[in-house]
């Protein structure tokens, strides 16, 4: 009776494993509302791409760093393999081409476009330059209860809970679904914590949906996994099997003093 007791604890019931449910009963009004792509934040450490363009390249090839590069006005040592990614300082910063310094930090990447755009045009040339701000470093990490634990890359610095859960191999059988950790990391260093259940229907309109730039996602075992990796103590251990032998020993005696 107690094995049948235990395997039925550990059993999961499809309500504790099935994402999303009920999601096509979500008003279309409210997944129409989540439609706007969110515009990943830039950050110290970030990496990125910058290109500027226009009709005439000649216009703006003093404004793209491979030109720079090509033409020896960079200070990229490395002329073979030069990088032409701008990293993000401490302070939020980039030197860019002809425009010194810039501040990038905590902004996002259409506002870092406008920006530059703003600042090439109409100071320096007289027609509107495209600009195009990419992250070569865009990631986040899942942990836990994940078939393939590790950092997921986004090369469009874009990534939402479901797709790094499915690029991790989706949750093992014992991961809670219900109880999702999400480590935010903000621009100013400072953390935020939210827990997100991926079995309501609602992940689906809530703000942690679209992940952040180093976001960690952590899944818990469930009830079940952590009953099993439950051990005893050594010492228990040793002192249960001492008095299983005095038990023993003492049984034996009275046995023989019959």
């Amino acid at each position: 009776m107690a094995f049948i007791a235990i395997a039925l604890a550990s059993c999961q019931t499809p309500q504790d494993i099935t994402y999303m449910q009920n999601a096509e009963t979500l008003p279309a009004e409210v997944l129409k509302a989540t439609a706007k792509l969110n515009d990943p934040v830039i950050m110290p450490g970030d990496m990125l791409q910058i290109n500027v363009s226009a009709t005439n390249p000649e216009l703006v090839k003093f404004f793209n760093k491979t030109e720079m590069v090509a033409t020896g006005k960079s200070n990229t040592s490395n002329t073979e393999n030069p990088m032409y990614y701008y990293l993000v300082d401490n302070n939020g910063n980039i030197e860019f081409p002809m425009l010194g310094q810039i501040k990038v930090g905590g902004k996002t990447q259409s506002a870092v476009e406008a920006d530059i755009c703003s600042q090439i045009y109409p100071r320096y040339i007289t027609e509107k330059p495209g600009v195009e701000v990419r992250f070569q470093n865009f990631h986040v990490y899942t942990m836990g209860e994940v078939n393939n634990p590790g950092q997921i890359k986004a090369a469009n610095g874009r990534i939402t809970i479901l797709e790094a859960i499915a690029q991790s191999g989706d949750l093992t059988i014992h991961g809670r679904r219900d109880n999702i950790l999400v480590i935010h990391t903000n621009a100013d260093g400072s953390r935020e914590v939210q827990r997100v259940n991926l079995t309501d229907k609602n992940i689906l309109v809530s703000p942690v949906y679209n992940l952040r730039q180093n976001d960690v996602i952590y899944v818990e075992p469930n009830a079940t996994k952590q009953r099993s990796s439950w051990s005893i103590p050594p010492a228990w251990a040793f002192g249960t099997s001492i008095l299983g032998t005095a038990i023993s020993i003492a049984t034996l005696v009275i046995t023989l003093t019959k």
